[in-house]
């Protein structure tokens, strides 16, 4: 299927489905000579795995990852790295009832109507369980990037339903976001959040809500002119995420009430580097970092499989009633955060190899 590759210079291609043998990922472009192991990368997979609490789905997956091909003697070759994560709780039988019928807001139909066929169980290439190998290369990705700039990736749940986080991004606290079962780094409203996803999840509903990002230590230069922005580029990333519904970078929406005279981020000398007094921009001028924390929210929508009666069609197109089945998380935004946080990471480390490939050339 196309679709499955994403980068240039740190290019991955996923493959896999909810309920095959396996899921997994070929990282091309990993720089030579980096020490990697599975233990660098199962702390990630570990944050994003189901089954973790109990807002999450039922699901019971380790998430246990294999590192097949790239390394040698725990030292990558510079070669492509496939990373193997291996199926081993799947409930097909759970679906039985939904191939002749197109659950409402999945992509039954649109599968059905482009391919002319789809993978009931689990909805194989558009279930969010294909997303455990853009988590496990952006480990890969994560650790480049800490390794050569000192990158820093903080992903955290902004709000759920109505719900919302009043920190600024600046005064966020990372030590706080894994406290919680929700990801927010405000423990009272965590629980809040945690009380209103438990609450719907008990009536069989669901609910969306924003996971906020912020990228620390990105360098001036990253992101290049017109088709790929930096923030293009990462909002392609955050729309390929199952369930998101929205991006926005800097102000976003709400810099349209405000006017150039206070959205404009005013520069000025900071012991002799050019810096911002704001971060209106979120990072990205032009389409490239400028050295100050790149900022931007993805909105989720509620999760679609919930566990009451809705009204739908069958494939003769005849009007049906369906009752969700399965274990499905009520709210994804908690497993999002790894998420996010991984696609984030994957389109720095393109960019910065990119960045590189300038510089080398300029420097000789």
């Amino acid at each position: 299927m196309a679709g499955d590759s994403f980068g240039k210079l740190f290019k991955i291609t996923n493959w896999g489905e909810s309920h095959g043998k396996g899921i997994g990922v070929v990282v091309e472009g990993c720089p030579a000579r980096m020490p990697l192991s599975e233990e660098d990368i199962q702390p990630f997979l570990d944050k994003r795995r189901p089954g973790q609490s109990s807002i999450t789905t039922r699901r019971d997956e380790a998430d246990a990852v294999e590192i097949l091909s790239g390394t040698v003697d725990g030292v990558t070759t510079g070669t492509a790295l496939t990373l193997y994560i291996r199926n081993k709780d799947q409930k097909s039988k759970d679906y039985s009832g939904m191939a002749k019928l197109y659950r409402p807001s999945h992509a039954d139909y649109t599968y059905q109507k482009k391919y002319g066929i789809r993978d009931v169980a689990g909805g194989g290439r558009s279930s969010a369980r294909v997303t455990a190998g853009h988590v496990a290369a952006g480990a890969v990705a994560r650790k480049v990037l800490k390794k050569a700039l000192g990158v820093d990736i903080i992903g955290y749940v902004k709000s759920v339903q109505d719900l919302e986080l009043q920190v600024a991004p600046e005064d966020i606290r990372p030590e706080l976001i894994e406290t919680n079962l929700v990801r927010c780094p405000d423990e009272d409203l965590a629980q809040n959040m945690v009380s209103k996803i438990e609450a719907a999840r008990k009536s069989g509903d669901s609910l969306g809500g924003v996971v906020e990002c912020q990228l620390r230590n990105v360098p001036v230069g990253l992101g290049e002119p017109v088709f790929d922005k930096l923030e293009a580029d990462l909002a392609k990333a955050m729309l390929s995420i199952n369930a998101s519904k929205g991006f926005e970078i800097g102000s976003g929406f709400a810099g349209t009430l405000m006017q150039g005279s206070t959205h404009n981020d005013v520069f000025f000398d900071d012991n002799g580097a050019v810096s911002t007094k704001t971060n209106h921009s979120g990072g990205v001028q032009g389409g490239i970092s400028n050295g100050m924390p790149v900022v931007f929210r993805v909105a989720f929508k509620p999760t679609p499989t919930i566990i009451r009666e809705q009204e739908t069609v069958n494939l003769e197109g005849e009007d049906v009633v369906f009752h969700g089945r399965g274990r499905h998380d009520p709210c994804v935004l908690p497993r999002a955060v790894p998420i996010v946080e991984a696609m984030a990471a994957l389109v720095l480390c393109d960019h910065f190899l990119r960045f590189r490939a300038y510089k080398n050339l300029f420097d000789r």
